[in-house]
């Protein structure tokens, strides 16, 4: 990126949902980044997400102003075992991708994570999702499994890897 970025980062509220919901389903419909196969309802993705949680976090992301996208932190796994560490997700508006962005948004929610004493990030992947598999990668995140042809969407099995950074 060439060009100054102003990002901004305000925490999610409950009036926001049906803006990244919005954003959620184009990738229900339109990609294998996600596996529903339907679009969802605000209901259902408000029981998904944390709001108003002093743990998990959910951001809008803006640049210069205008909204991009959104991303979260959210529990990895139900059990007690699991509370130091934590899954990140990140959707973009389809025209924000491919520009470099995600790095950007990786690192401050690493900052946020740190803040709120989680120790690893992991993130799951589709194996046809190249764009994120190659910035987790840039961004030091090591692989840890590769589930292969597990997800079936559009009437193709995908392959699934997880990725993992201690922070």
């Amino acid at each position: 990126m060439n060009e100054t970025y102003l990002f901004g980062f305000t925490e999610a509220k409950e009036n926001e949902l049906k803006i990244m919901l919005d954003i959620y389903n184009h990738y229900i419909v339109n990609s294998t980044a996600t596996f529903d196969w339907d679009k969802i309802t605000l209901e259902e993705f408000k029981n998904r997400i944390f709001l108003n949680n002093n743990k998990y976090k959910i951001f809008l992301i803006y640049i210069n102003n205008e909204l991009i996208g959104f991303c979260f932190l959210t529990r990895f796994r139900e059990k007690i075992a699991y509370d130091k560490t934590v899954e990140l997700g990140l959707y973009l508006k389809p025209q924000f991708t491919g520009k470099g962005y995600g790095k950007e948004i990786v690192r401050y929610m690493e900052n946020i994570a740190r803040l709120n004493q989680f120790e690893t990030i992991i993130v799951s992947i589709s194996g046809e999702n190249v764009a994120s598999l190659k910035l987790f990668r840039k961004l030091e995140y090591e692989q840890c499994s590769h589930y292969k042809g597990i997800a079936i969407k559009f009437g193709r099995k995908i392959d699934i890897m997880d990725f993992q950074k201690v922070i």
